[in-house]
């Protein structure tokens, strides 16, 4: 018993007071008035994303709600306190779920009929994610990389955004009323992110809906366009618990949907590394363990009928301008989103966004995604003179963009929808489109012959337009650390250049 006291007290931090005004970081506390305050801070941050995520695909908000609560708390026992991150509902999935489902968006109209099958395939995808956890905690995160380089990941979340893009403008075009209510949202937005006071700019989803939602209220009071309906309100319960579904398994959901895995190890690899970078020490070292604690959520969610999750950039939004990243504060924000999905008729408040409001927030959330994935590439200066990056991220993207409205792959009841085949493509291509088959099978006969006395060690790189992934033409190489992985571990092999 009392090395079971001692274990735990090693491995979850023992908070220490900080009340300098500088850096919090993440194995130390705020006092608690003010430690209360920053969690709400982060439960209005994750909001907008983790309530309009699960509409766009038919699952209940309060069920979300509640889930992103109990993942937070997951995520935070899996890395032991050490990695501060909320996780809420993941946008990765709301294409290949409503492909899955056949599901279509309609404000006020019904929920999603095929939850359970839909949480069938996230379930699945949470296992895929949880076994590459468990080898990246055994073996380490570098081979994520190098399968995964900045072109492929940039290329995937472009992908992304762009296939939603088509739900986004349905919905803000629903009619001439609900096209300039999605203007109105969309302005409300942005210039919420660019003029508002101080931390307002951190929520400008949250406010920009609330304006719209406002403005299209009182125009319907005043005869100007539609009303809003609040009878589900009137009619709700103001506590209760929220309303799960029993996965169910199904080979062609499962294949739509199982894919997006790759989607979630991306996104958690690239907000770990960067709350890292904001805190100035690397938490690399928790990467699998992060990975374990976000894919422990997802599945936990999938079995209860909700979305799957990740974890959250607009959180690490709020990090990086307070400059406290103390991973008490998600624990209390985690306890606040678990008492707001118990209250189902704040779930029915938020089933009465008009189809306008909506529009205008999927616009710029999906527009920001897609946006997200251009960043990558110029973040890790991809070179797109070299024929590798540019076909692999063209292709990528145009599958990504191209297949909507239900086209899938088929392979006997193997379905992949287009964020599927942008994924695998980007991943295929540049591992086929490499530019060193030469030198790799030199080095692979002269591995061979090494026992007959031939010393193969002597390796010339001759591509005449300096397309070689060798470490000789380094100003014409992504920021990637992809290739130079590949070549440490050629450890038998010395690279010279030919003067």
């Amino acid at each position: 018993m009392e090395a079971t006291k001692q274990w735990l007290s090693n491995y979850f931090p023992s908070y220490t007071l900080n009340v300098s005004g500088g850096i919090v970081n993440p194995t130390e506390r705020l006092p608690a008035a003010q430690a209360v305050f920053l969690s709400l801070q982060h439960v209005l941050a994750m909001f907008g994303s983790t309530v309009v995520g699960p509409l766009l695909m038919g699952f209940n908000p309060n069920t979300a709600l509640f889930f992103s609560g109990i993942g937070t708390i997951l995520f935070f026992i899996c890395t032991g306190g050490r990695v501060p991150s909320y996780v809420g509902s993941s946008f990765a999935f709301i294409g290949v779920v409503n492909s899955a489902t056949g599901f279509k968006y309609v404000p006020g109209g019904p929920s999603n009929p095929n939850v359970p099958l839909a949480s069938g395939g996230i379930l699945v995808a949470g296992a895929i994610y949880f076994a590459v956890a468990l080898i990246v905690m055994l073996a380490g995160h570098s081979w994520i990389e190098y399968i995964m380089p900045p072109v492929v990941t940039g290329a995937v979340v472009v992908a992304i955004g762009l296939n939603l893009a088509g739900a986004a403008l349905a919905q803000a075009s629903a009619s001439g009323f609900d096209a300039w209510m999605s203007f109105t949202t969309v302005i409300a937005v942005a210039l919420i992110t660019m003029y508002a006071p101080g931390p307002l700019r951190r929520l400008p989803i949250l406010l920009g809906g609330i304006t719209g939602y406002l403005v299209h209220l009182i125009l319907g009071y005043c005869g100007v366009g539609p009303g809003i309906d609040f009878t589900a309100v009137k009619n709700s319960r103001w506590f209760g618990m929220p309303p799960t579904h029993a996965p169910v398994f199904e080979g062609s959901a499962i294949s739509l949907i199982a894919p997006v895995a790759v989607v979630l190890i991306v996104e958690n690899a690239g907000h770990v590394k960067a709350v890292g970078a904001m805190t100035g020490h690397s938490l690399d070292k928790y990467m699998g363990r992060a990975f374990l604690g976000d894919a422990i959520a997802t599945m936990v969610s999938a079995a209860c009928g909700s979305t799957g999750v990740t974890t959250y950039a607009e959180n690490i939004g709020v990090m990086s301008i307070t400059k406290i990243f103390s991973t008490q504060t998600f624990l209390f924000a985690a306890v606040v989103a678990i008492i707001l999905g118990v209250i189902p008729g704040f779930g029915a408040i938020i089933q009465t966004i008009p189809s306008g409001v909506f529009g205008g927030l999927s616009i710029i959330l999906f527009g920001l995604i897609a946006v997200t994935g251009a960043r990558i590439w110029v973040t890790s200066n991809v070179d797109f003179s070299r024929p590798r990056n540019l076909i692999t991220a063209g292709v990528s993207v145009v599958l990504g963009c191209g297949m909507v409205n239900g086209l899938v792959v088929s392979f006997g009841v193997v379905k992949i929808d287009g964020i599927g085949c942008s994924t695998l493509s980007a991943i295929l291509l540049y591992q086929i489109l490499r530019e060193d088959w030469g030198d790799i099978f030199r080095s692979l006969v002269g591995k061979s012959k090494k026992g007959k006395g031939v010393n193969p060690v002597m390796m010339v790189a001759d591509s005449p337009k300096g397309d070689s992934d060798l470490p000789i033409s380094t100003s014409r190489r992504d920021s990637s650390d992809a290739d130079e992985m590949e070549l440490e571990h050629r450890s038998s092999i010395d690279i010279k250049r030919t003067q």
